[in-house]
């Protein structure tokens, strides 16, 4: 299942597996200047490519390699000939054989490992110019496209809600903000956040500053609730009111012990930063 809407130059694709007559879970891509952002999941991509049949594609960029983000590389580039381009970090991982959880393969499926090349400091296509920001966090070799002129910034996963709940054990709370605040400190007058997630973001630097600001408050009680003797669960249920639903159903992967972990990772040396 497909949908689109459009931001300004921008296309947004909106992408789900769909059972029953009804979406799964939504993804989005972004089409701009023939770049493509983000390729899908491997259950959409006959659709993407035939979306994609009338339009200008010049070449592709993963955020990072995570299966709902490159589902549709291998087709791309069979079918349209195009380069693919991902973080070093991402590069190794795009081009071998995944194992999924049993609800990832369920919602996403598995990508085709695919070669896709290491992508440039900047992409300049026809009209616009694209600063690459490493925003590690969500996962190790990810990225963040943003054109200054216009304060579009293609912000994948590292940025989804201003009050996380719940996280991957491989995320990491104090790189989130790190990354972040990368994205706050960029020299453009505004910073749209057009996320992986589908929600466009026109005032960027306030969400992220929110989130920022949850986060540490977050960490700030947890560690002290640690120190009072309190255990991961104790806290838990203290401040989250205990796990959350996801966990049941992401194999214990999106979880509220993942998060109140990295949480405790983060102490007022490691989360403060100058705004």
């Amino acid at each position: 299942m497909i949908e689109t809407d459009n931001f300004e130059e921008v296309t947004q694709i909106r992408m789900s597996r769909e059972i029953e007559g009804k979406p799964v879970y939504w993804v989005s891509a972004y089409l701009v200047d023939g770049l493509l952002i983000d390729t899908g999941c491997s259950y959409t991509a006959d659709e993407l490519i035939e979306f994609l049949d009338d339009k200008k594609v010049d070449l592709a960029v993963n955020t990072h390699f995570h299966e709902d983000h490159t589902g549709a590389n291998k087709v791309l580039m069979d079918k349209l000939g195009i380069d693919i381009f991902a973080h070093p970090d991402s590069v190794k991982r795009i081009s071998e054989k995944i194992e999924l959880y049993p609800y990832q393969e369920t919602v996403w499926g598995y990508p085709e490992p695919t070669v896709v090349k290491p992508v440039p400091d900047e992409i300049k296509t026809d009209n616009y110019t694209f600063q690459v920001i490493e925003t590690p966090g969500h996962s190790i070799g990810h990225i963040a496209l943003v054109e200054l002129s216009k304060g579009w910034c293609f912000s994948g996963d590292i940025f989804a809600r201003e009050m996380p709940k719940f996280i991957r054990p491989e995320e990491d709370v104090r790189e989130m903000i790190k990354s972040m605040r990368s994205l706050i400190s960029l020299p453009c007058e505004r910073l749209v956040l057009l996320t992986s997630v589908g929600k466009i973001v026109e005032d960027g630097r306030e969400s992220l500053s929110a989130c920022i600001d949850n986060l540490s408050e977050l960490a700030a009680r947890v560690n002290a609730l640690e120190k009072n003797g309190f255990g991961i669960g104790q806290i838990m249920d203290e401040v989250f009111g205990g796990e959350h639903n996801f966990s049941a159903i992401t194999n214990n992967q999106y979880s509220t012990y993942n998060f109140v972990k990295s949480l405790l990772k983060c102490d007022n040396y490691n989360i403060s930063f100058p705004r």
